[in-house]
């Protein structure tokens, strides 16, 4: 099934590349400059960033190329103040000279959405209701066709934004966020009870497995592929082909439970969690929650948890890693590159939004960190790799940030990308060595 004829003629009617154009690769060029105090964030040492576009809009996640093109999902805006255009859909960018700064631009697609993705010959998206993808040939910046629609009926409302990942052997997975926050029968209301059993789970908290190359699906709880994960944008496949997630936690077990919590414990529970993805997993939610402190599942205070019983959650899928409570993962990149430190190969990068909720503590988040992996576990702490996005401790609140980082992707020289949704910044970390 197609696409309006509209989004078709808003992809086809940009101008015509330049005949060979299309398909080159910039000739080599002197490393670009790295940008004045690295446009705004802190590194470790050895690592730069150049400035590689900036008020491109609500920039989501980002796929890269084999020849270096980007590919950037444009969320629509959310109100934040520096946002610097409505413009959605995809948005493709292009360095043709080889200074660290795209100069070529193209934008297609007429809603927006989170998720997008490359196969080799198709560009595809999250589309807000449906995944979608275009006709991408080999070195193109632009679709040769409009788009065909590969799964539809997605259902709308709560946690909406889709990630999608591509395994390369013919799957399309796709997350389907919670509608509430803990499928309470009045959600996000004091002492409210949790439906048991929550009927939620069949159609939403999930990842679902699609066929790839066959338009015209619709989506169907038949095609569940795992469970219990409330909200995990951040989708991909690791190296080994192995299926990684990141999800979101719950919120409030103090301004709802305050019997049984206090608000300290509720700033930093539950864990935000990192875990491979198997079929039939299912990872708890929203019976139990991951107590960093305690390194265990415990039950949820809406199913008669008190912060320390088990229950149910015994039989549930504990994550890999963990991290501080709201801190909202949003991106992972298995780094596989040669350019930056070979320990970098040994584990995975986050980006993380940033908190809302962690009152009486800081608001905390609004970085990247590195997390060691070995044998699928975390291998030692995480640590902050890229921070400074939201500008300084005092503007570590969700409408005060300058910038906050969601996707990330690796480029073919080894670079990392790392995108921002409030005033549309991308940068590309580097690795300089010793300086």
């Amino acid at each position: 099934m197609s696409l309006s004829r509209r989004t078709a003629a808003i992809l086809l009617a940009l101008p015509p590349l330049a005949a060979g154009t299309a398909a080159m690769r910039r000739a080599p060029a002197a490393a670009p400059a790295c940008a004045p105090d690295n446009a705004g964030i802190t590194l470790p040492a050895g690592f730069c960033a150049t400035l590689f576009a900036d008020s491109v809009g609500s920039a989501r996640h980002v796929a890269v190329a084999p020849n270096g093109d980007v590919f950037v999902a444009l969320g629509a805006p959310r109100g934040r103040a520096g946002t610097a255009t409505a413009a959605v859909g995809v948005l493709a960018l292009r360095d043709r000279d080889g200074d660290g700064r795209a100069d070529e631009r193209a934008r297609g697609g007429a809603r927006g959405g989170t998720g997008v993705a490359l196969a080799p010959g198709w560009l595809y998206a999250d589309d807000g209701t449906a995944i979608v993808r275009w006709p991408l040939p080999a070195g193109a910046l632009r679709p040769s066709g409009p788009a065909d629609t590969i799964v539809a009926g997605f259902p709308t409302g709560g946690h909406a934004p889709h990630g999608i990942a591509l395994d390369g052997r013919g799957a399309l997975y796709v997350t389907v966020g919670s509608v509430s926050n803990s499928c309470q029968q009045q959600d996000r209301q004091t002492d409210s009870p949790g439906h048991d059993p929550c009927t939620e789970l069949e159609t939403r908290a999930g990842i679902w497995r699609f066929r790839a190359d066959q338009p015209g699906q619709r989506f169907s709880p038949a095609a569940r592929h795992a469970t219990g994960i409330r909200n995990a944008l951040a989708l991909t496949i690791a190296p080994d082909g192995q299926l990684w997630a990141a999800q979101h936690g719950r919120d409030q077990l103090f301004q709802n439970w305050g019997a049984k919590f206090t608000a300290e414990q509720s700033a930093d529970l539950p864990a935000e969690e990192l875990f491979p993805v198997r079929a039939g997993d299912d990872f708890g939610w929203p019976y139990c929650y991951y107590d960093q402190n305690q390194r265990k599942l415990v039950l949820a205070p809406e199913y008669g948890g008190d912060g320390k019983a088990v229950g149910r959650c015994a039989q549930k899928r504990a994550p890999a890693a963990a991290f501080p409570g709201h801190w909202a993962p949003m991106s992972v990149l298995f780094y596989t590159g040669r350019a930056f430190p070979a320990r970098y190969r040994q584990g995975a990068f986050v980006a993380f939004h940033g908190s809302w909720n962690r009152a009486p503590l800081p608001q905390a988040g609004y970085q990247v960190a590195f997390v060691p992996l070995r044998d699928g576990r975390a291998a030692g702490p995480h640590e902050t790799f890229a921070d400074g996005f939201a500008g300084g401790e005092a503007r570590r609140q969700p409408g005060q940030a300058q910038h906050r980082p969601v996707g990330l992707a690796q480029a073919p020289d080894g670079g990392v990308y790392v995108t921002d949704d409030v005033r549309g910044r991308i940068w590309k970390i580097v690795h300089v060595g010793a300086r």
